[in-house]
């Protein structure tokens, strides 16, 4: 590993961070709400620290390694934890031990949206602008935004983007240079959220929720400015809107760049990814919708634009709420959280274990099947018409295993520091999957836990966002042999 040159990149990247305070500064400023010192000593504090780690090793040159990819990416989400928190812990409005600030800011940097904040509607606006912007950040990956910027300062960004983007096709590139790559990922994704944020504004939200709203949703991140969410708004257009945006975030953003490319919305039927991802999300919705028209939770307008609603949420891994789903009859709650380890699309925004993955464990165990009736027969699992090898399909299989202990490992722990099952299994799957809202205690905000357990959720927030292996391979002794 060059240790050099990651201290140099580890520096320009919280460098770079700490100008993303600037547009809560200047809404404090704006709105007078008395928070500019909390953002401006974040800022100076953040930029500080950049600069000492990136100024001894400035003249340090190279490229950089698979290995030191990895590094980076983990010690940078780490650090933009530290440095996020720093605001939320120096407000006087809102008051926070350390690990709730910690809390806070690594679920809004990992498009979670567990909170421990109760009495959302009576934060200052810039800390509401805040919470949001970070997610907004976090949805596509600073990283992914940093590997634009890298080559023209002679450092490669491939093995950044490879440690960053989610799913086992993250080595396609849209463009030939993956620094063009980034960028046309990022103009994609400020256009929608741009449109995003006009669509609620026309809907009738106030221009500071529209666009915050726009952030979350493009985020698939969930935070809100108001204490009920998306449901304060009792708007079933806004609703909707937000259904259509979601479904979109969900999807890999490599086909909204072929098809603007190309001019065409076939190419996302033709991609066999979105039409499972598409098909489970639509055969849940009419499920859910079902079950509460016969039990007459709601009515049956109701039951249509809720059920959809709460369905497209927790399955892309959102966590808007417009209902309480975890007060709906039968199996309805424990339907939706099961939904959310499936998640978003690859290359999306979205958590979970990523639609890709659960498609292919799905391919080849109706393979094995087949295999019993035919053990020699030779049956390849295919994506499209392309056959998929036998190491993406272990790589698959290898991240389904090491996902299910790492689930159950931080469950126990959780467990034995006296929370109950319902809880303490909801807030890790939650958390994990980067979705937000549990049951039980965990059903509305996360501030009750003890501090062990957020310690924990924290973990596994970032275990999720980072896709298990990206983070645990730095925990074995191989990864540090020369």
């Amino acid at each position: 590993m060059r240790l050099p040159v990651i201290a140099k990149v580890l520096g320009l990247l919280l460098m770079l961070f700490s100008l993303t305070m600037l547009p809560p500064l200047g809404v404090a400023l704006l709105y007078d709400d008395g928070q500019w010192q909390r953002f401006s000593n974040g800022l100076m504090v953040v930029m500080l620290a950049g600069l000492v780690i990136w100024l001894p090793f400035r003249k340090v040159s190279g490229d950089l390694r698979v290995r030191d990819g990895f590094l980076i990416t983990t010690l940078f989400w780490v650090g933009l934890s530290v440095a996020g928190s720093i605001p939320f812990y120096l407000s006087n409005n809102a008051p926070f031990s350390y690990i709730d600030a910690l809390f806070e800011a690594v679920s809004g940097l990992t498009t979670t949206g567990a909170t421990v904040i109760t009495g959302i509607d009576s934060l200052p606006e810039s800390m509401l602008w805040y919470r949001q912007q970070l997610q907004w950040l976090g949805g596509m990956g600073i990283i992914v935004l940093a590997v634009a910027i890298l080559p023209m300062l002679g450092i490669g960004g491939m093995q950044l983007y490879r440690a960053e983007v989610p799913g086992p096709v993250k080595d396609n590139k849209l463009t030939p240079r993956i620094g063009e790559t980034a960028k046309a990922l990022w103009y994609i994704y400020v256009a929608l959220t741009a449109l995003c944020a006009l669509a609620y504004w026309a809907a009738g939200m106030s221009w500071f929720d529209a666009i915050g709203h726009a952030f979350s949703t493009l985020a698939l991140g969930g935070f809100s400015t108001h204490d009920a969410s998306i449901g304060y708004f009792n708007s079933t257009t806004i609703e909707m809107i937000a259904v259509v945006f979601m479904v979109i975030a969900g999807a890999n953003f490599a086909l909204h760049f072929m098809a603007a490319r190309q001019r065409s919305l076939g190419v996302y039927w033709q991609d066999s990814e979105f039409r499972f991802y598409f098909s489970i999300l639509a055969g849940v919705s009419v499920i859910t919708v079902l079950v509460l028209i016969v039990t007459a939770t709601l009515d049956p307008s109701s039951a249509v634009t809720k059920g959809i609603f709460e369905v497209i949420s927790i399955g892309s891994t959102t966590g808007f709420s417009a209902a309480d789903f975890s007060q709906w009859p039968l199996m309805l709650p424990f339907m939706l959280f099961v939904l959310s380890f499936m998640g978003g699309c690859a290359g999306s925004t979205g958590g979970g274990m990523k639609v890709m993955r659960v498609l292919l464990i799905y391919r080849q165990g109706a393979r094995e099947i087949k295999r019993l009736l035919h053990p020699n027969a030779v049956i390849p699992v295919k994506l499209g018409n392309r056959p998929v090898s036998d190491r993406v399909l272990q790589a698959v299989w290898g991240f389904f295993s090491v996902y299910m202990f790492m689930f159950v490992a931080m469950l126990m722990i959780l467990l034995a520091t006296g929370i109950d099952q319902v809880t303490a299994w909801t807030a890790v799957a939650a958390t994990m999957n980067n979705l937000g809202p549990g049951l039980g205690d965990v059903a509305y905000h996360y501030g009750n836990l003890n501090d062990v357990a957020k310690w924990v959720l924290c973990f596994a927030m970032l275990l999720g966002r980072l896709e298990v292996f990206t983070l645990l391979v730095l925990l074995t002794p191989a990864f540090w042999r020369r």
